[in-house]
């Protein structure tokens, strides 16, 4: 079993005997990667990032077979929250992660957060502190596990929609009474 660490997850990669079957690599190229506890581990790390490989007769593996190899089972109880939210041009989207000790099942659960909006073009200079509201959690397709997805409106500190939340004024017209009774098929 090989292991990368990189800096905020961690990371197996694992290669077995009966994944053989699945894939038209001759048995030669398949018997210099499968992993035997003769072979010997080498480590290359620096402060913030470690890559563990095994070494076969042609060297360090670095086949793209690996990656499809990976088992990305992460190895914490922490859960990646990413936050997402459109950006100040309406079409494009900005997010930022944070860790999170425990799985959450509703928006309200999860803590406000805050960004610099005059970067994004979503607030003047001089005040431009942008909150974050969860609204909606999904499955990290990406990073899988616990890890979650999570879409956000933005307010001013004082509670209010700034003028590039369009999520605020859709939920407003798809939640009235009017809309709600409305069959449209």
């Amino acid at each position: 079993m090989a292991q990368i660490l990189a800096p905020s997850t961690q990371w197996q990669m694992r290669i077995t005997r009966n994944s053989v079957s699945s894939s038209p690599m001759t048995t030669k190229m398949w018997s210099s990667l499968l992993l035997k506890q003769n072979k010997k581990w080498s480590s290359k790390s620096s402060a913030k990032f470690q890559v563990f490989a095994v070494k076969s007769e042609n060297g360090t593996i670095n086949r793209m077979e690996d990656l499809l190899n990976l088992d990305l089972t992460p190895f914490t109880d922490k859960i990646i929250a990413e936050y997402i939210w459109i950006g100040g041009t309406g079409i494009d989207l900005r997010s930022k992660s944070r860790t999170i000790p425990k799985p959450v099942e509703h928006p309200s659960e999860l803590p406000k957060w805050n960004y610099d909006g005059s970067s994004t073009g979503q607030a003047p200079g001089e005040d431009s502190e942008v909150i974050l509201y969860p609204q909606a959690i999904f499955k990290d397709p990406f990073r899988g596990g616990n890890n979650i997805l999570v879409i956000c409106d933005t307010y001013t500190p004082a509670g209010e929609p700034i003028p590039t939340n369009k999520r605020h004024r859709a939920a407003e017209i798809f939640s009235n009474k009017k809309v709600v009774d409305e069959v449209p098929w």
